[in-house]
């Protein structure tokens, strides 16, 4: 995460706690969506980018076999007191402390949007480290038109054609399963796109 969003995140952790760490503020579609990928992946899963920590305890409620990593330490607080007995540990996407092939998938919800273009590739890379060949690998994006940056609630944001975001992660060693988006009749929320990808590297039945 680049220093400006860590810092703002941080100053803001409590609010977006409030207002967006809850199951009840995510959409239906998103929960079926993560839940069900995140039942078929074989081996421990990563919530990379996991902020106030729903998702993770979500997931772990679901039975998986599931650890949070954050680089703002109030989520990181904030979770640990939440949901006790969660595993969570603060640390960067963009370094991941864990070994090679460590994960069957990698949950990347939301975590990259503040990442620039040219920057998007290390937290890819770190995936595909730390998945066991064949392991799996859920995005979740602002979707555009166009690769554009935008004023995000908390600090400046990135829309991804689908397309584009794709060959991000196949330039990383992954080949993509399927694309889901979302657009409201309002605007609001935002479009929403999600990329479901495999590490290569086995021979597997695609999810």
């Amino acid at each position: 995460m680049p220093s400006d969003a860590l810092a703002a995140y941080g100053r803001r952790a409590a609010e977006y706690a409030e207002h967006l760490g809850l199951m009840s503020s995510v959409h239906p579609s998103d929960v079926h969506l993560v839940t069900t990928w995140a039942a078929s992946v074989e081996g421990p899963l990563l919530d990379a980018g996991s902020g106030p920590g729903h998702w993770t305890a979500h997931l772990a409620g679901q039975g998986i076999d599931v650890r949070g990593v954050d680089q703002v330490p109030a989520f990181i607080d904030h979770a640990r007191s939440t949901y006790p007995g969660v595993p969570f540990s603060l640390g960067s996407i963009d370094a991941l402390q864990d070994p090679a092939d460590t994960y069957g998938g990698v949950l990347a919800w939301y975590s990259l949007i503040h990442h620039e273009p040219s920057a998007i590739a290390r937290p890819l890379d770190e995936f595909a480290r730390v998945l066991r060949p064949g392991g799996h690998l859920l995005v979740g994006f602002f979707l555009g038109d166009a690769l554009e940056p935008f004023d995000h609630a908390v600090v400046t944001a990135w829309r991804w054609p689908a397309d584009l975001l794709a060959q991000e992660l196949e330039a990383a060693g992954f080949d993509l399963i399927e694309t889901h988006t979302r657009a409201a009749a309002s605007g609001t929320p935002r479009p929403h796109g999600a990329i479901v990808a495999r590490l290569k590297g086995a021979d597997q039945a695609p999810f």
